[in-house]
């Protein structure tokens, strides 16, 4: 058996308490927020959060991978969990499940929105995909925070975090911020256009500054837009009518970044 500081607590019912947590973690994609933590599984994203200095409340793995030489994680987390290897398996919905995961405690927001920090904000972005890809960009480039508006998906849901790819532990996020709370930030408001404004490559780009990206089909709400300091377009030659949400993001934030390097 690997060793560990805190000898682990195994499981084989399907009818404890935590195995039903684990379920609906892994299942719902808002669960989180009625359970004040969240799960990671795998390797990436477990080395992730250890190297960026968050720590698992508690780690859990299936009884075969416990056992296995290849378990490293035995002593990241002061309370380990170890579950029938046919009942981990049987938790999550994905097709090729990891042996091994963490459950971590959910950021507390209480310091709310930080002025002067260069920010996202995605007014109702609704793809988990775009929204990890958006946040993999974000910390990427510099920025420090990512504001979520009401009706945006939920940040730290499964799909999202397995998009982020280990993001989320590099930025600051608040969600079910509204557009009062992004107005109070105080630094240039910058919005994409598809039909108005600067074009990006020939465009001053401010810093500290905060890039609103838009619901997948409707773009940016047009409170947000007549808020703006600054309009962008994307040059796009080939002629689409637009970009991707995750791809107009990318383009972006990394202009910003080159920017601020010049």
């Amino acid at each position: 058996m690997s060793p560990a500081e805190h000898p682990p607590v195994f499981i084989q019912s399907r009818d404890n308490a935590l195995v039903k947590d684990l379920r609906r973690l892994m299942e719902e994609g808002a669960a989180y927020r009625k359970q004040g933590r969240y799960w990671i599984e795998g390797d990436h994203l477990c080395r992730a959060a250890l190297t960026r200095g968050v720590k698992p409340a508690v780690a859990v793995f299936s009884e075969k991978f416990w056992q296995s030489p290849e378990n490293v994680f035995a002593r990241a987390a002061a309370r380990n969990i170890v579950i029938d290897t046919a009942l981990f398996a049987s938790l999550s919905p994905l097709p090729s499940p990891a042996p091994f995961g963490f459950l971590m405690d959910l950021p507390t927001q209480q310091a709310g929105i930080q002025p002067g920090v260069a920010a996202v904000v995605l007014d109702r972005v609704q793809d988990a995909g775009n929204v990890g890809s958006i946040l993999r960009s974000a910390s990427a480039f510099g920025f420090g925070q990512v504001i979520a508006l009401k009706g945006s998906a939920a940040l730290w849901s499964g799909k999202v975090l397995r998009a982020g790819m280990g993001a989320h532990f590099a930025l600051h996020l608040v969600e079910n911020a509204s557009q009062e709370d992004v107005l109070a930030l105080q630094q240039p408001l910058l919005v994409t256009s598809s039909h108005q404004g600067d074009w990006l490559h020939r465009a001053a780009l401010p810093w500290p500054c905060t890039w609103v990206m838009g619901h997948e089909g409707q773009g940016v709400s047009e409170s947000l837009q007549a808020a703006a300091q600054h309009h962008i377009r994307i040059t796009q030659p080939g002629g689409e009518e637009s970009l991707n949400v995750g791809a107009a993001a990318a383009i972006c934030l990394h202009a910003s970044a080159a920017a601020r390097a010049d």
